[in-house]
Parts: structure tokens; sequence; C-alpha cells
């Protein structure tokens, strides 16, 4: 057994498994109300890097590194979107060799509506996270 498993406790194994727990349960969430609106996790996710990416910075290698994405995977990612009418490309004003990502208005209700419902799943969680957090705290040692 090395020394970084002896330093942990037994309330430490539980508290990490109900973090991968909560965080499985919330991607399972999330995954369920893209799909309810006809996305995929990744096209919601990838709308949501733009939207937060704010203007020039919406790129598609910024979406590959916020996705963890390779460059190609990304670009067909975004051809995807575009082709579900929730993204534009535009020459960016400060290079005209890069293209910047835009959503279209009907990504922007998409996004919204969704945005708010994981908002409130994230609210409804908070308890459980602080509680986690709380339990694998130095604090107590």
């Amino acid at each position: 057994m090395s020394v970084t498993e002896q330093a942990l406790t037994d309330r430490d194994y539980v508290a990490l498994a109900e973090f991968r727990h909560a965080i499985r349960s919330f991607q399972a969430f999330s995954e369920e109300r893209a799909a309810a609106v006809g996305l995929t996790p990744q096209q919601h996710q990838a709308l949501l890097a733009i939207r937060a990416a704010g203007p020039e910075n919406a790129t598609i290698g910024y979406v590959a590194e916020r996705l963890i994405l390779k460059p190609h995977s990304a670009t067909g990612l975004i051809d995807r979107v575009e082709s579900l009418g929730l993204v534009t490309r535009q020459p960016s004003a400060e290079d005209r060799r890069r293209y910047v990502l835009q959503l279209t208005e009907k990504a922007y209700d998409i996004l919204a509506a969704l945005s708010a419902i994981h908002r409130e799943e994230i609210r409804r969680l908070r308890p459980l996270l602080l509680e986690i957090f709380d339990a694998i705290g130095e604090d107590d040692r």
C-alpha cells in the first residue's frame, strides 16, 4: 500500500464515490435534457462553449480545447451544428484567415432554455456537493 493510500480514510472513499456519482448523475441529467431538444451532449456542450467564449474567441480550436477534442473532431462537430442552423462561421475582424463561430437566434433560444434547467439542477445538487467537499476537507484530520 502506498503512502497516498494510507492517508485516505474510509470517509474519503465514501466522499469520492459520492462525488463521482453526483457527477455521473448530472451528466445523465444533462444528456437527457439535450436529447429532449434534439441535441447530442457534445452539440450542447459546443453551443455552451461558444456562448461562453465571447466574440472573436469562439473558434474551432477553442471548442476543441474546451471539449477535449482533436481539431478535426471539433470541425466535424461544428459542421453538424452548423447544418442544424445553430452556428455560423464568420471571418475574424482581426485575422481574415481565421473564422469565429457565432450562435444563431435558434441556438440562443435552445441554449437559454437548457442552461436555465441546468442551473436549477446545479442548485439542487449544491448541498450534496458541499457535504462531499466538507467530508474530504483536511480540517478533520
